[in-house]
């Protein structure tokens, strides 16, 4: 049975404005002016064990990076870190980076994803 709505709708929209970040992300002409600001993080389900990468805006200060979720309760990947957190990686100047990765809510209802990058690869 196919599903049909609102939600479906959303998702879609969704998934096709995360297409489009993406190509900008990593087009030769705006993905250092994009990459900046945004990149793409990619972690393993909790649940399901596969394998997700969404785009997200970032800040970074040395090793840590943090993530503010927009629209939290309409988005469901930075579930898979709350309590102890989980891995993740991301890619940063051009370069694949891991981390360990701890979301919280304030009491406004705000989700903060919190990235300790690992030691520098390569």
């Amino acid at each position: 049975m196919r599903r049909t709505g609102a939600g479906t709708l959303a998702k879609r929209m969704v998934k096709g404005f995360n297409g489009r970040v993406v190509a900008l992300w990593s087009s030769p002409r705006w993905g250092g002016v994009v990459g900046r600001y945004l990149t793409v993080v990619t972690y393993t389900g909790r649940r399901s064990g596969r394998t997700f990468s969404t785009p997200v805006g970032y800040r970074r200060r040395g090793d840590d990076v943090t993530i503010r979720v927009g629209l939290p309760d309409a988005k469901t990947w930075w579930r898979n870190f709350t309590g102890a957190g989980g891995a993740l990686s991301l890619r940063l100047g051009g370069v694949d980076r891991s981390g360990h990765a701890v979301a919280r809510r304030d009491d406004k209802g705000r989700v903060t994803v919190t990235v300790r990058l690992d030691g520098e690869s390569g």
